[in-house]
Protein backbone atom coordinates (compact mmCIF):
# COMPACT_ATOMS: atom_id res chain seq x y z
CA UNK A 1 0.00 0.00 0.00
CA UNK A 2 1.42 3.29 -1.01
CA UNK A 3 1.70 5.46 2.09
CA UNK A 4 3.13 8.71 0.57
CA UNK A 5 1.80 11.74 -0.96
CA UNK A 6 4.85 12.83 -3.55
CA UNK A 7 5.46 14.75 -6.91
CA UNK A 8 7.18 13.70 -10.49
CA UNK A 9 8.03 16.00 -12.39
CA UNK A 10 9.61 15.38 -16.40
CA UNK A 11 10.58 18.30 -18.65
CA UNK A 12 9.61 18.80 -22.15
CA UNK A 13 11.93 19.26 -24.96
CA UNK A 14 12.93 21.93 -28.27
CA UNK A 15 15.11 21.01 -30.78
CA UNK A 16 17.97 23.07 -31.03
CA UNK A 17 20.01 21.93 -34.46
CA UNK A 18 19.02 19.39 -36.66
CA UNK A 19 15.42 19.52 -37.85
CA UNK A 20 14.16 17.47 -40.72
CA UNK A 21 18.14 16.79 -41.75
CA UNK A 22 17.70 14.27 -38.79
CA UNK A 23 15.17 12.54 -40.80
CA UNK A 24 17.92 11.56 -43.68
CA UNK A 25 21.12 10.20 -40.87
CA UNK A 26 21.83 13.71 -40.07
CA UNK A 27 22.86 14.89 -36.32
CA UNK A 28 20.38 16.80 -34.42
CA UNK A 29 20.44 18.35 -31.16
CA UNK A 30 17.49 18.43 -28.34
CA UNK A 31 17.34 19.91 -25.21
CA UNK A 32 15.33 19.76 -22.43
CA UNK A 33 12.86 22.83 -21.69
CA UNK A 34 12.02 24.31 -18.28
CA UNK A 35 8.61 24.07 -18.73
CA UNK A 36 7.72 20.80 -17.21
CA UNK A 37 5.12 18.31 -16.57
CA UNK A 38 3.68 17.98 -13.01
CA UNK A 39 2.51 14.35 -11.25
CA UNK A 40 1.05 14.25 -8.21
CA UNK A 41 1.02 10.47 -6.68
CA UNK A 42 -1.14 9.72 -3.53
CA UNK A 43 -2.53 7.32 -1.78
CA UNK A 44 -6.35 6.93 -3.12
CA UNK A 45 -9.33 5.21 -1.58
CA UNK A 46 -8.96 2.12 -0.98
CA UNK A 47 -9.74 -0.44 -4.45
CA UNK A 48 -9.69 2.28 -6.49
CA UNK A 49 -7.31 3.67 -9.17
CA UNK A 50 -8.09 7.43 -10.58
CA UNK A 51 -6.73 9.92 -12.85
CA UNK A 52 -7.71 13.60 -13.55
CA UNK A 53 -5.37 15.32 -16.57
CA UNK A 54 -7.44 18.43 -16.87
CA UNK A 55 -4.80 19.64 -19.54
CA UNK A 56 -6.55 17.24 -22.00
CA UNK A 57 -10.22 16.83 -20.01
CA UNK A 58 -9.52 13.52 -18.54
CA UNK A 59 -11.29 12.50 -14.85
CA UNK A 60 -11.56 8.52 -14.71
CA UNK A 61 -11.64 6.06 -11.96
CA UNK A 62 -11.51 1.51 -11.99
CA UNK A 63 -11.91 -0.16 -9.17
CA UNK A 64 -8.42 -2.20 -8.58
CA UNK A 65 -10.34 -5.79 -8.53
CA UNK A 66 -11.89 -4.98 -11.94
CA UNK A 67 -8.71 -4.32 -13.63
CA UNK A 68 -6.62 -6.74 -12.28
CA UNK A 69 -9.41 -9.11 -13.74
CA UNK A 70 -8.69 -7.28 -17.16
CA UNK A 71 -4.84 -7.93 -16.98
CA UNK A 72 -5.32 -11.86 -15.61
CA UNK A 73 -7.48 -11.92 -18.94
CA UNK A 74 -4.87 -10.39 -21.13
CA UNK A 75 -1.64 -11.26 -19.37
CA UNK A 76 -1.20 -14.31 -22.17
CA UNK A 77 -0.45 -12.16 -24.21
CA UNK A 78 3.02 -10.65 -22.87
CA UNK A 79 3.92 -7.50 -21.55
CA UNK A 80 7.62 -8.14 -22.20
CA UNK A 81 9.51 -7.10 -25.23
CA UNK A 82 7.59 -9.32 -27.11
CA UNK A 83 4.55 -7.20 -26.79
CA UNK A 84 6.25 -4.35 -28.41
CA UNK A 85 6.61 -6.15 -31.30
CA UNK A 86 3.01 -8.31 -31.89
CA UNK A 87 0.78 -8.78 -29.14
CA UNK A 88 0.58 -5.67 -27.93
CA UNK A 89 -2.12 -4.64 -30.49
CA UNK A 90 -4.41 -7.37 -28.77
CA UNK A 91 -3.76 -5.72 -25.37
CA UNK A 92 -4.70 -2.25 -26.65
CA UNK A 93 -7.89 -3.55 -28.13
CA UNK A 94 -9.01 -5.29 -24.99
CA UNK A 95 -7.83 -2.06 -23.05
CA UNK A 96 -9.51 0.52 -25.52
CA UNK A 97 -13.07 -1.75 -25.19
CA UNK A 98 -12.42 -1.90 -21.10
CA UNK A 99 -12.26 2.05 -20.95
CA UNK A 100 -14.93 2.82 -23.78
CA UNK A 101 -12.25 4.24 -26.21
CA UNK A 102 -13.48 3.74 -30.11
CA UNK A 103 -11.23 2.22 -32.45
CA UNK A 104 -8.98 4.48 -33.94
CA UNK A 105 -9.72 7.21 -31.49
CA UNK A 106 -6.56 9.74 -31.79
CA UNK A 107 -7.92 12.57 -29.82
CA UNK A 108 -5.11 13.40 -26.75
CA UNK A 109 -7.84 12.71 -23.70
CA UNK A 110 -8.09 9.02 -25.59
CA UNK A 111 -4.51 8.25 -26.02
CA UNK A 112 -3.39 9.94 -22.72
CA UNK A 113 -6.50 7.21 -21.32
CA UNK A 114 -4.93 4.18 -23.20
CA UNK A 115 -1.55 5.01 -22.26
CA UNK A 116 -2.33 5.10 -18.99
CA UNK A 117 -4.58 1.99 -18.50
CA UNK A 118 -1.49 0.14 -20.46
CA UNK A 119 1.47 1.63 -18.28
CA UNK A 120 -0.45 1.05 -14.81
CA UNK A 121 -1.10 -2.80 -15.96
CA UNK A 122 2.05 -3.23 -17.78
CA UNK A 123 4.31 -1.96 -14.86
CA UNK A 124 2.22 -3.08 -11.80
CA UNK A 125 3.01 -6.79 -11.92
CA UNK A 126 1.47 -7.88 -9.00
CA UNK A 127 -1.01 -5.89 -7.65
CA UNK A 128 -2.79 -2.95 -9.09
CA UNK A 129 -2.49 0.12 -6.48
CA UNK A 130 -5.11 2.16 -5.11
CA UNK A 131 -3.65 5.44 -6.07
CA UNK A 132 -5.02 9.00 -6.91
CA UNK A 133 -2.75 10.28 -9.65
CA UNK A 134 -2.88 14.19 -11.06
CA UNK A 135 -1.40 15.22 -13.91
CA UNK A 136 -0.76 19.16 -14.95
CA UNK A 137 1.61 20.56 -17.17
CA UNK A 138 3.49 23.71 -18.27
CA UNK A 139 3.29 22.27 -22.01
CA UNK A 140 0.97 23.24 -24.75
CA UNK A 141 -0.34 19.92 -26.09
CA UNK A 142 0.42 19.12 -30.09
CA UNK A 143 3.00 21.93 -30.36
CA UNK A 144 6.36 19.48 -31.05
CA UNK A 145 7.34 20.56 -27.45
CA UNK A 146 7.46 16.43 -25.78
CA UNK A 147 4.13 16.63 -23.78
CA UNK A 148 3.32 13.33 -24.52
CA UNK A 149 6.99 12.36 -23.35
CA UNK A 150 6.89 14.20 -20.29
CA UNK A 151 3.66 12.70 -19.36
CA UNK A 152 4.89 9.19 -20.02
CA UNK A 153 8.57 9.97 -18.10
CA UNK A 154 6.46 11.58 -14.60
CA UNK A 155 3.79 7.98 -15.16
CA UNK A 156 6.34 5.54 -15.39
CA UNK A 157 9.02 7.02 -12.83
CA UNK A 158 6.08 7.00 -10.30
CA UNK A 159 4.60 3.78 -10.92
CA UNK A 160 8.17 2.13 -10.93
CA UNK A 161 8.61 3.50 -7.38
CA UNK A 162 5.05 2.46 -6.35
CA UNK A 163 5.73 -1.09 -7.40
CA UNK A 164 9.59 -1.22 -5.87
CA UNK A 165 10.83 -1.35 -9.13
CA UNK A 166 13.06 1.64 -8.52
CA UNK A 167 14.37 3.42 -5.11
CA UNK A 168 11.92 6.21 -3.38
CA UNK A 169 15.30 8.49 -3.50
CA UNK A 170 13.47 11.44 -1.29
CA UNK A 171 15.17 11.43 2.09
CA UNK A 172 12.92 13.62 5.33
CA UNK A 173 13.69 16.77 5.11
CA UNK A 174 14.77 17.10 1.26
CA UNK A 175 13.06 19.08 -1.60
CA UNK A 176 14.22 17.54 -4.59
CA UNK A 177 15.78 13.67 -5.49
CA UNK A 178 17.04 11.81 -8.60
CA UNK A 179 17.03 8.23 -9.36
CA UNK A 180 20.20 6.41 -10.35
CA UNK A 181 21.51 6.24 -13.84
CA UNK A 182 20.17 2.29 -13.58
CA UNK A 183 17.03 3.42 -12.83
CA UNK A 184 16.48 6.27 -15.02
CA UNK A 185 16.87 3.64 -18.14
CA UNK A 186 14.31 1.87 -16.44
CA UNK A 187 12.16 4.69 -16.40
CA UNK A 188 13.05 5.65 -20.32
CA UNK A 189 12.67 2.12 -21.36
CA UNK A 190 9.06 2.24 -19.82
CA UNK A 191 8.10 5.71 -21.12
CA UNK A 192 9.02 4.97 -24.72
CA UNK A 193 6.53 2.00 -24.49
CA UNK A 194 4.19 4.61 -23.15
CA UNK A 195 4.70 6.68 -26.37
CA UNK A 196 4.85 4.12 -28.92
CA UNK A 197 0.83 3.52 -27.46
CA UNK A 198 0.54 7.55 -27.90
CA UNK A 199 2.50 7.83 -30.94
CA UNK A 200 3.04 4.29 -33.22
CA UNK A 201 6.64 4.71 -33.74
CA UNK A 202 8.38 7.05 -31.73
CA UNK A 203 12.33 8.02 -32.34
CA UNK A 204 12.98 7.85 -28.71
CA UNK A 205 14.48 11.58 -28.58
CA UNK A 206 11.77 12.76 -26.15
CA UNK A 207 11.46 10.64 -23.44
CA UNK A 208 15.60 10.20 -23.42
CA UNK A 209 15.46 14.45 -22.94
CA UNK A 210 12.50 14.06 -20.30
CA UNK A 211 14.19 11.25 -18.24
CA UNK A 212 18.16 12.71 -18.37
CA UNK A 213 17.69 16.49 -19.31
CA UNK A 214 20.10 18.74 -20.19
CA UNK A 215 21.16 17.57 -23.91
CA UNK A 216 20.98 15.01 -26.67
CA UNK A 217 23.00 14.36 -29.67
CA UNK A 218 20.62 11.56 -32.11
CA UNK A 219 21.95 10.41 -35.03
CA UNK A 220 20.34 7.52 -37.20
CA UNK A 221 18.74 6.21 -34.23
CA UNK A 222 21.86 6.63 -31.46
CA UNK A 223 21.30 8.59 -28.54
CA UNK A 224 23.98 10.15 -26.84
CA UNK A 225 24.04 12.48 -23.98
CA UNK A 226 26.49 15.62 -24.31
CA UNK A 227 28.97 15.74 -21.34
CA UNK A 228 28.40 19.32 -20.49
CA UNK A 229 25.33 21.82 -21.25
CA UNK A 230 24.74 25.24 -20.16
CA UNK A 231 21.40 26.43 -18.85
CA UNK A 232 20.85 29.36 -21.92
CA UNK A 233 17.63 31.55 -21.46
CA UNK A 234 15.58 31.73 -24.06
CA UNK A 235 11.67 33.10 -25.37
CA UNK A 236 9.77 30.23 -26.86
CA UNK A 237 7.06 31.09 -28.91
CA UNK A 238 4.07 29.35 -30.49
CA UNK A 239 2.54 30.89 -33.26
CA UNK A 240 -0.35 28.52 -32.96
CA UNK A 241 -0.48 27.94 -36.57
CA UNK A 242 -1.49 24.04 -37.03
CA UNK A 243 0.64 21.73 -39.39
CA UNK A 244 1.25 17.99 -40.84
CA UNK A 245 4.74 17.12 -39.81
CA UNK A 246 4.16 14.21 -42.22
CA UNK A 247 3.20 16.88 -45.25
CA UNK A 248 6.45 19.01 -44.24
CA UNK A 249 8.66 15.84 -43.96
CA UNK A 250 7.38 14.12 -47.28
CA UNK A 251 8.29 18.03 -48.63
CA UNK A 252 11.39 18.34 -47.97
CA UNK A 253 11.99 14.49 -49.69
CA UNK A 254 10.13 15.81 -52.61
CA UNK A 255 12.55 18.64 -53.15
CA UNK A 256 15.65 16.64 -52.08
CA UNK A 257 14.98 14.03 -55.23
CA UNK A 258 13.94 17.01 -57.48
CA UNK A 259 17.05 19.02 -56.80
CA UNK A 260 19.19 16.87 -55.08
CA UNK A 261 22.68 18.45 -56.26
CA UNK A 262 21.15 21.58 -54.71
CA UNK A 263 19.23 20.73 -51.49
CA UNK A 264 22.15 17.57 -50.14
CA UNK A 265 25.11 19.81 -49.54
CA UNK A 266 22.15 22.60 -47.39
CA UNK A 267 21.76 19.15 -45.21
CA UNK A 268 25.70 18.14 -45.32
CA UNK A 269 25.87 22.23 -43.33
CA UNK A 270 23.04 21.33 -41.53
CA UNK A 271 24.47 18.60 -40.14
CA UNK A 272 27.64 20.76 -39.57
CA UNK A 273 25.96 23.26 -37.67
CA UNK A 274 24.33 20.78 -35.54
CA UNK A 275 28.19 19.15 -34.58
CA UNK A 276 30.06 22.60 -34.59
CA UNK A 277 27.07 23.56 -31.75
CA UNK A 278 27.40 20.45 -29.67
CA UNK A 279 31.29 21.27 -29.22
CA UNK A 280 30.36 25.12 -28.28
CA UNK A 281 28.26 23.96 -26.00
CA UNK A 282 30.33 21.18 -24.26
CA UNK A 283 32.92 24.34 -24.19
CA UNK A 284 30.99 26.80 -22.17
CA UNK A 285 30.78 27.05 -18.50
CA UNK A 286 27.68 26.30 -16.67
CA UNK A 287 26.47 30.29 -16.97
CA UNK A 288 27.60 31.30 -19.87
CA UNK A 289 28.86 35.35 -20.29
CA UNK A 290 27.39 37.35 -23.74
CA UNK A 291 30.96 36.82 -25.59
CA UNK A 292 29.39 33.63 -25.52
CA UNK A 293 26.55 33.76 -27.35
CA UNK A 294 27.38 35.48 -31.00
CA UNK A 295 28.58 32.15 -31.82
CA UNK A 296 25.26 30.63 -31.06
CA UNK A 297 23.12 33.26 -32.76
CA UNK A 298 25.20 33.42 -35.94
CA UNK A 299 24.09 29.09 -35.96
CA UNK A 300 20.36 29.96 -35.29
CA UNK A 301 20.61 32.49 -38.22
CA UNK A 302 22.15 30.17 -40.97
CA UNK A 303 20.32 27.49 -39.65
CA UNK A 304 16.70 29.66 -39.99
CA UNK A 305 18.00 30.04 -43.84
CA UNK A 306 18.99 26.57 -44.06
CA UNK A 307 15.16 25.08 -43.11
CA UNK A 308 13.33 28.10 -45.38
CA UNK A 309 15.47 26.66 -48.00
CA UNK A 310 13.72 22.95 -47.23
CA UNK A 311 10.57 24.39 -47.32
CA UNK A 312 9.38 24.70 -43.83
CA UNK A 313 9.29 28.14 -42.89
CA UNK A 314 6.17 29.69 -42.80
CA UNK A 315 5.02 33.65 -42.96
CA UNK A 316 4.03 33.05 -39.22
CA UNK A 317 7.79 32.52 -38.40
CA UNK A 318 9.62 34.74 -40.70
CA UNK A 319 7.52 37.37 -38.90
CA UNK A 320 8.55 36.09 -35.54
CA UNK A 321 12.39 36.12 -36.58
CA UNK A 322 11.68 39.75 -37.57
CA UNK A 323 10.27 41.11 -34.76
CA UNK A 324 12.70 39.41 -32.31
CA UNK A 325 15.59 40.90 -34.79
CA UNK A 326 14.13 44.45 -34.31
CA UNK A 327 14.76 43.93 -30.68
CA UNK A 328 18.15 42.53 -31.37
CA UNK A 329 17.54 39.12 -30.70
CA UNK A 330 18.08 36.14 -32.96
CA UNK A 331 15.43 33.38 -33.93
CA UNK A 332 14.85 30.37 -35.23
CA UNK A 333 11.87 27.68 -35.62
CA UNK A 334 12.24 24.55 -33.93
CA UNK A 335 10.82 21.22 -35.04
CA UNK A 336 8.80 20.37 -37.71
CA UNK A 337 8.33 24.29 -39.31
CA UNK A 338 5.56 25.49 -41.45
CA UNK A 339 4.22 27.29 -38.22
CA UNK A 340 4.77 25.90 -35.08
CA UNK A 341 7.20 26.99 -32.47
CA UNK A 342 10.52 28.97 -32.37
CA UNK A 343 13.07 29.52 -29.95
CA UNK A 344 14.52 32.94 -29.31
CA UNK A 345 18.18 33.45 -27.58
CA UNK A 346 18.53 35.51 -24.85
CA UNK A 347 22.09 36.43 -23.77
CA UNK A 348 22.67 37.11 -20.25
CA UNK A 349 23.06 41.11 -21.13
CA UNK A 350 20.12 41.61 -22.47
CA UNK A 351 17.75 44.34 -20.73
CA UNK A 352 14.74 43.11 -18.94
CA UNK A 353 12.79 45.96 -20.88
CA UNK A 354 14.04 44.72 -24.11
CA UNK A 355 12.55 40.85 -23.52
CA UNK A 356 8.87 42.51 -21.99
CA UNK A 357 8.92 44.33 -25.05
CA UNK A 358 9.77 41.85 -27.80
CA UNK A 359 7.16 39.61 -26.01
CA UNK A 360 4.76 42.07 -25.83
CA UNK A 361 5.25 42.47 -30.07
CA UNK A 362 5.14 38.79 -30.49
CA UNK A 363 1.87 38.83 -28.46
CA UNK A 364 0.48 41.29 -30.70
CA UNK A 365 0.78 39.10 -33.40
CA UNK A 366 -1.44 36.87 -32.02
CA UNK A 367 1.56 34.41 -30.74
CA UNK A 368 2.05 32.96 -26.94
CA UNK A 369 5.22 32.82 -25.65
CA UNK A 370 7.04 31.90 -22.34
CA UNK A 371 10.21 32.85 -21.07
CA UNK A 372 12.05 29.55 -20.02
CA UNK A 373 15.52 28.43 -19.83
CA UNK A 374 17.07 25.06 -22.08
CA UNK A 375 19.31 22.90 -20.61
CA UNK A 376 16.91 22.03 -17.63
CA UNK A 377 17.13 18.55 -15.29
CA UNK A 378 15.44 15.29 -16.27
CA UNK A 379 12.53 13.73 -14.02
CA UNK A 380 13.02 14.94 -11.05
CA UNK A 381 11.09 13.76 -7.60
CA UNK A 382 9.41 16.42 -5.75
CA UNK A 383 8.45 16.60 -1.65
CA UNK A 384 5.12 18.67 -2.75
CA UNK A 385 5.24 21.30 0.21
CA UNK A 386 8.44 21.99 -2.51
CA UNK A 387 6.78 23.42 -5.54
CA UNK A 388 5.76 26.58 -6.40
CA UNK A 389 2.26 27.81 -5.18
CA UNK A 390 1.55 28.08 -9.38
CA UNK A 391 2.12 24.34 -9.57
CA UNK A 392 0.27 23.27 -6.01
CA UNK A 393 -2.85 25.36 -7.44
CA UNK A 394 -2.83 23.85 -10.51
CA UNK A 395 -2.87 20.60 -9.21
CA UNK A 396 -5.37 21.04 -6.48
CA UNK A 397 -7.67 22.54 -8.63
CA UNK A 398 -7.48 19.10 -10.50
Amino acid sequence: MWARELAVSAPGKVILHGEHAVVLGKVALAVALDLRTFLRLRPGAEGRLSVCLPGVGVRRSWDTPGLRALRGRITGKGWGEAAVRGSRTEQLDALREFAGIAAGASAPDSLATLAFLYMCLAISAKDVPSLDIVVWSELPTGAGLGSSAAYAVCLAAALLMVCGAISCPLQEGESTARWTEEELTLINSWAFRGEQVIHGNPSGVDNAVGTWGGALRYQAGKITPLKRVPTLRILLTNTKVPRSTKVLVAGVKEKILKFPAIMNPVLDSIDAISQECQSVLEAMPANPSPEHYPVLEEFFDINQHHLNVLGVGHPSLDRLCQVTASHSLHSKLTGAGGGGCGITLLPPDTSPLAVEAAKQDLCACGFECWETKIGAPGVTLHCCSSLSARVLHALAQS
